[in-house]
């Protein structure tokens, strides 16, 4: 019972009794003494805690972007410790679901015939067993729609994962543009990783447009406003390499960018950042003169060279924000000045801090967090 409560019942007869509606609120009271389940992170990426239980977890990026690989990545995270950049931090191999709507039952059957089991014989060894009854897979685009909430539901009731994987959650909706339908799902979807203790990664497109790497439509909207940590991926060409990033997180920030292309086995393997070359820059500038910058941010010298406002640029980027965590700041800057390079914005942020321009710390959730100074 809480203080507020108990002097509220202690004058009963002095003062009007607490609603009904107060009753209620008050058992969502948080206070620095509520005792609360401490968090529990599943895994993590280039040491950095991600995917905890009672969250939602967003990826998106264009299609072929390698999302499904990634998400097989992590299936194969639930019955092995390591793989690729990914370690498994939970003791004991995890429950999976996979809860496919976009493929068809071919695909999803030679997704874990053709991937996620070599995947998994390759870092165990060609004689381990592989559980597969450790793996809840279900295909449902021949399902009706309107079925298909209710038996997302009832499976993860009934199997009790670890770990939900909604490959894509666009089709759990008819409008994706629907407000209300698309809040309602987001909430029920965070209720129930809340209640079963899970972590429920939604798979979503990114915006058509190309202006905005979020996740598309209103439901994309919702999920970018409640999820714990957004991921993206994006194919570079013409390397043909698979680029995994954190856009948001609301913890942990991990500046690395995982780079992995596939093997002659149909498999995934780490590589290295490919160098930007000057026919990509063009091409992912639309044809800028530098290639990738946004000329509202470049000084140009009378010998051809250039070089960025940083000043300008970091006093734009934080318009109505005291302080910004580490993933935060990078995004706005790499999307306010149409950076591709996260070298270059890592060369953009150090001159940035030599030159005074932000307060580096951290905050009681020890997140990096940055302020920028006034002078």
């Amino acid at each position: 019972m809480t203080d507020s409560l108990t002097k509220e019942l202690a004058n009963a007869g002095n003062q009007p009794s607490l609603t009904p509606e107060l009753l209620e609120l008050e058992k969502n009271r948080i206070t620095s003494r509520t005792v609360l389940p401490p968090m529990e992170f599943l895994f993590s990426l280039f040491g950095e805690p991600c995917f905890p239980r009672r969250e939602l977890v967003a990826f998106t990026g264009r299609a072929k972007s390698g999302k499904t690989f990634v998400m097989s990545m992590l299936m194969v995270l639930c019955l092995i410790a390591e793989v690729l950049s990914f370690r498994r931090l939970v003791e004991g191999r995890l429950r999976l679901l996979w809860y496919d709507t976009e493929q068809s039952d071919n695909s999803t059957q030679d997704i874990l015939k053709n991937r996620i089991m070599p995947l998994f014989w390759r870092v165990a060894g060609d004689d381990a067993e592989f559980p597969e009854d450790l793996l809840d897979i279900f295909n449902v685009r021949n399902v009706d729609r309107d079925k298909r909430e209710a038996y997302l539901m009832a499976a993860i009731s009934h199997y009790k994962p670890d770990l939900v994987i909604i490959d894509g959650v666009r089709d759990m909706v008819g409008d994706i543009n629907d407000g209300v339908v698309a809040q309602e799902l987001i909430e029920k979807l965070m209720k129930t990783a809340q209640i079963n203790d899970c972590c429920i990664v939604c798979v979503l497109h990114q915006n058509k447009s190309g202006e905005s790497r979020d996740p598309r439509g209103w439901l994309g909207t919702e999920l970018l406003n409640k999820a714990f940590d957004v991921f993206a991926t994006e194919k570079l060409m013409p390397q043909r390499i698979f680029k995994l990033e954190q856009l948001y997180t609301r913890k942990y920030d991990i500046e690395q960018c995982l780079y992995f292309s596939v093997d002659e086995d149909g498999l995934p393997c780490v590589v290295d950042e490919p160098p930007v070359t000057e026919s990509t820059s063009q091409q992912n500038n639309n044809g800028e003169e530098r290639g990738f910058i946004n000329d509202t941010y470049v000084i140009h010298h009378p010998d051809g060279s250039w070089e960025v406002k940083i000043p300008e640029l970091f006093t734009d980027v934080f318009k109505g924000y005291e302080t910004l965590t580490g993933a935060a700041l990078r995004y706005a800057v790499m999307h306010l000045a149409n950076i591709e390079s996260r070298k270059f914005y890592y060369k953009c942020l150090n001159q940035a801090m030599d030159q005074g321009l932000m307060t580096k710390s951290k905050d009681s959730s020890n997140r990096v967090i940055y302020k920028l100074n006034i002078f």
